[in-house]
């Protein structure tokens, strides 16, 4: 695409009125660049809509002058999907001014709101109801409710809850032509035909801009708890999640892997951060349960289900968080992970998964491909161990400065996907797939599948103005 004429621009500035956009380049900037600082792109208007009716009103405007747009949330991705390119043609939707709650009904257990509205926020709102919004990130104080619904999140809760998709009860979607699609229901059951709306979770954008959405509630836990259980191995990790599924059923609601180097790198970078065992182990489970009974006995439960685990040689050791400090101070660990790799210096991450059952044989051969290719780093294997879903990470071996790991990034890359593939696992289990990963879906996904990804970008999108470039690669 050309450079925007500066009379269309000024015709979608009339669009959005005082307030509804942003055009200095400082103000600009921080929609410009990705969460990581790795995509950085140019856009000539922000646009701030503050209604579903504005949102229509500017892509129809937008698609009659064939205007490229990028929509964004709370830009907290990892693979560019919600950033502009570098050709300064294509405008950023930010849905950050959509900020209202419209409803909460805790007796359908539900929650409808805007599509800019903070996570964070709307698990308060559902607290105030009395029910929980189970979806949980580290970046829960700064993404949206359109974002994570565009990019189907997963977070530290999927083991019980399920992905975001399995939350979304309906949508408002404005389309690539301006029409709004309107399934905002709190419905549990409809097979009126084709379930259209799913077309738009984890489309990153391409297909639409999620303009509100309906998400299920659950009942409040009345009863947590949570253990940083010491472990020998993968394996022996998912020995321990069997027998507290056994013993204690689907109140197993989170259940995350962390390696001896990650929590080391925690200690080191994060301030204030200290190991909660004595004594040092190669593997964790950061491990928390939950009832909705007050009295349901479940911390005696579960001390014993650790105890058992610890007399039969699945775990090694256990502490068990006795006060909300303590908790917190647990998973502080487990949340630390990502900034305390970035202070270790430039590595690799791969958002990876494959059955869980294979997991620990998988993490033997990828740590076997990694040694051969680049000796020394350290491997940084952590995250959703219960779903299948790792983020198996590479940390340079030499600090801050080391730069040999990025610089041999492809190779490497290349060579983790292709043993994912071997094992029929994904190459991006929750994170999506935005610019960064646009050749590697062509590379590995079943070619029907694509083909009809393409035909139904095509379908809904024919001018090719919906977030270009992310997911698929522009048609001719």
């Amino acid at each position: 695409m050309n450079p925007i004429p500066a009379l269309r621009l000024q015709a979608l500035k009339d669009l959005l009125g005082p307030g509804g956009f942003l055009e200095s380049a400082a103000d600009r900037a921080p929609f410009e660049v990705d969460f990581r600082g790795i995509h950085r792109g140019r856009t000539p208007l922000v646009a701030l809509p503050q209604s579903t009716a504005q949102v229509s009103d500017f892509v129809r405007h937008c698609a009659s002058q064939r205007i490229a747009i990028v929509p964004q949330g709370g830009n907290t991705g990892y693979c560019g999907g919600a950033t502009p390119r570098a050709g300064n043609d294509e405008i950023v939707l930010s849905l950050r001014r959509m900020t209202r709650i419209r409803a909460v009904d805790a007796a359908s257990n539900s929650l409808t709101a805007d599509a800019g509205c903070l996570l964070a926020t709307l698990q308060d709102a559902a607290a105030t109801a009395g029910r929980l919004l189970p979806m949980s990130l580290g970046s829960e104080g700064s993404c949206t409710l359109g974002g994570i619904i565009s990019t189907n999140a997963g977070g530290t809760a999927v083991l019980r809850y399920g992905m975001m998709r399995e939350l979304v009860l309906g949508l408002e979607v404005v389309l690539p032509d301006g029409r709004v699609l309107d399934q905002l229901t709190a419905l549990r059951k409809d097979n009126t035909g084709y379930d259209v709306k799913q077309l738009f979770i984890g489309a990153e954008g391409t297909l639409g801009v999620v303009t509100a959405a309906c998400v299920k509630l659950f009942t409040r836990p009345a009863s947590t708890a949570t253990a940083m259980v010491a472990l020998a191995s993968p394996a022996a990790a998912l020995a321990l999640l069997d027998g507290l599924r056994d013993s204690l059923g689907d109140a197993v609601t989170t259940f995350e892997l962390i390696p001896r180097i990650a929590l080391e790198f925690v200690c080191r970078h994060v301030p204030g951060s200290r190991d909660p065992l004595a004594a040092a182990h190669p593997w964790y489970v950061l491990l928390e349960v939950t009832q909705p009974q007050a009295d349901s006995g479940l911390a005696g439960q579960f001390e014993s289900a650790l105890a058992g685990a610890i007399d039969s040689g699945r775990a090694s050791d256990a502490v068990i968080a006795s006060s909300d400090a303590q908790r917190d101070a647990l998973w502080r660990l487990r949340e630390s992970i990502p900034e305390a790799q970035r202070q270790q210096g430039p590595g690799l991450k791969h958002d990876i998964s494959v059955e869980p059952s294979r997991l620990p044989q998988f993490i033997e051969e990828g740590r076997e491909v990694l040694a051969r290719l680049a000796p020394g780093a350290r491997l940084v294997a952590y995250g959703h161990l219960g779903d299948g879903n790792l983020h198996f990470n590479l940390s340079p071996a030499g600090g801050a400065q080391d730069t040999a790991l990025v610089a041999n990034g492809a190779t490497i890359s290349r060579a983790v996907h292709d043993l994912v593939a071997r094992y029929r696992g994904s190459i991006s289990a929750e994170h999506g797939i935005g610019q960064l990963k646009v050749a590697e879906l062509e590379r590995y996904e079943d070619p029907v599948a694509l083909a009809l990804m393409r035909s139904i970008k095509q379908a809904l999108d024919p001018l090719g103005i919906m977030n270009p470039g992310k997911v698929l690669r522009p048609g001719p």
